[in-house]
């Protein structure tokens, strides 16, 4: 018994130390706060990180791309539907022209445009 007892904390400290190795697929992003909330489900999210960097997140993987390739990727990629919201997750020192530019994208395709946040303190 005391044999087996060894094998299960073998066990557990073997996954343990390789669940902390696994990077998960996520930006660290410091989002403004606010306490406003909406339910509607976005299909695809854009992040835009402190150094200006885009990334599109396409069936759970983060693609980075270049401004340029952003809205011909959305319409390769975004099935015509009716109400097609995305996800802008924007460092807060990103300056807001950059927002903008992929509001505008939204705009132009008639994607709805979710603005993320974090919760204020």
């Amino acid at each position: 018994m005391s044999s087996m007892t060894d094998i299960v904390f073998l066990l557990l400290i073997f996954f343990m130390v390789t669940s902390t190795l696994i990077a998960p697929n996520a930006l660290k992003l410091l989002l403004p706060q606010s306490n406003n909330q909406t339910q509607a489900k976005p299909l695809t999210t854009i992040s835009i990180t402190d150094d200006l960097r885009y990334y599109v997140n396409s069936n759970g993987k983060l693609n980075q791309m270049r401004f340029n390739e952003i809205e011909p990727f959305l319409q390769r990629t975004i099935p015509d539907g009716e109400e097609i919201y995305i996800s802008l997750h924007a460092d807060k020192s990103v300056p807001i022209e950059e927002v903008v530019k992929i509001m505008n994208i939204a705009r132009r395709n008639q994607y709805k445009m979710i603005l993320a946040t974090s919760p204020e303190k």
